[in-house]
């Protein structure tokens, strides 16, 4: 008979040290992983990461964490693991996220200009030396899949059925046509999940090393815009507009070689690609994992799309969303707040 989960966890942090430690939980994100601070009678902290095998893998985790902190960066230190089940014991780098902070009227621009540097340094490395071994290209078909789960999750959540075949694959054929665009800036490695709630303020620590990264396991080689965007234009909060402003010319200020109108139409692509899968995964959190809560934030995501659209390099995705996710589909009374 095999051990349950929870004996596998009592048994590796029991032989890590961490057996008599107490186990508090912590908000979990949007995945299958669990999050736990343990803490000795001492005092000693550090963080256990359950992420199931079944449907977590822990190794990338592992890769680019390792890596980014020999860059300089400040990612959890990996203090053991148990890559066979799932479980790793991290170094625990505090409370201060930047989701807590600015919920408790911290300085935003600070905070905002801590991240965007960031990615300015962490840009500036060479490709051979910023990718991380395994790192995968963000690619086309990694992508399609990404922005079809309007199609396959997001519709259906709200027409009740799934488009025709010819109306998907001419939505897929647009995304073909658009996306070579978006490389049009330089590729470096993206963290891909750059946001608030995988941000932390670490206040010992001085420069760039300040900013507390958390969340990199799905990272990939692409476009430059990806990171910053994600940040700016936030799923869960609206970010000054303002700030946005200024966080995009202090980076294109760093960059002064990467043309402005390929800047602006990459970042578009970009945007409108997240922004889409965001909708698609959180319509799948909701009828296949039982996570409404997620729901609330289409208004805002939506809003975004609108804002994407005007760029005349997506108006071929903007004419067939109006067709096929009119306006009603998009923000109806049962998910506006």
């Amino acid at each position: 008979m095999q051990p349950t989960r929870s004996i596998v966890i009592d048994r590796f942090i029991a032989s890590q040290g961490w057996g008599n430690a107490k186990r508090d939980s912590i908000t979990a994100d949007a995945s299958f992983r669990h999050y736990y601070r343990l803490i000795k009678e001492n005092g000693a902290k550090a963080i256990l990461m359950d992420a199931p095998t079944e449907t977590e893998d822990v190794k990338p985790f592992i890769a680019v964490a390792s890596h980014l902190l020999k860059l300089g960066f400040s990612t959890p230190k990996i203090l053991a693991t148990d890559i066979k089940n799932g479980i790793i014991i991290l170094e625990d780098l505090g409370n201060e996220t930047y989701t807590y902070l600015l919920a408790n009227n911290y300085d935003e621009l600070e905070l905002y200009k801590l991240a965007t540097e960031v990615l300015i340094n962490l840009h500036r490395i060479p490709c051979k030396s910023v990718l991380p071994h395994g790192v995968p290209n963000y690619n086309e078909t990694r992508i399609l899949e990404e922005v079809d789960r309007l199609n396959v999750w997001y519709i259906p959540m709200v027409t009740g059925s799934t488009p025709k075949k010819s109306v998907r694959e001419k939505y897929l054929d647009i995304w073909r046509t658009i996306l070579p665009e978006a490389w049009k800036v330089p590729s470096s490695l993206i963290l891909f999940d750059y946001h608030v709630d995988n941000l932390l303020l670490l206040r010992k620590r001085i420069g760039i090393k300040a900013c507390g990264l958390l969340d990199f396991q799905d990272a990939v080689f692409g476009p430059v815009t990806y990171d910053l965007m994600s940040l700016l234009e936030d799923a869960r909060r609206d970010v000054d507009e303002t700030i946005i402003m200024e966080m995009k010319k202090l980076y294109q200020k760093s960059f002064p070689h990467i043309d402005t109108t390929d800047f602006e139409n990459s970042w578009s692509i970009m945007a409108a690609q997240r922004h889409i899968r965001v909708i698609g995964t959180f319509a799948r959190l909701s009828m296949r994992d039982n996570k409404s809560i997620y729901l609330e934030n289409l208004p805002r995501l939506w809003g975004y799309m609108e804002s994407c659209l005007e760029n005349p390099i997506l108006y071929s995705l903007r004419h067939w969303l109006y067709d096929n996710v009119p306006v009603q589909h998009r923000k109806t009374n049962a998910y506006e707040k």
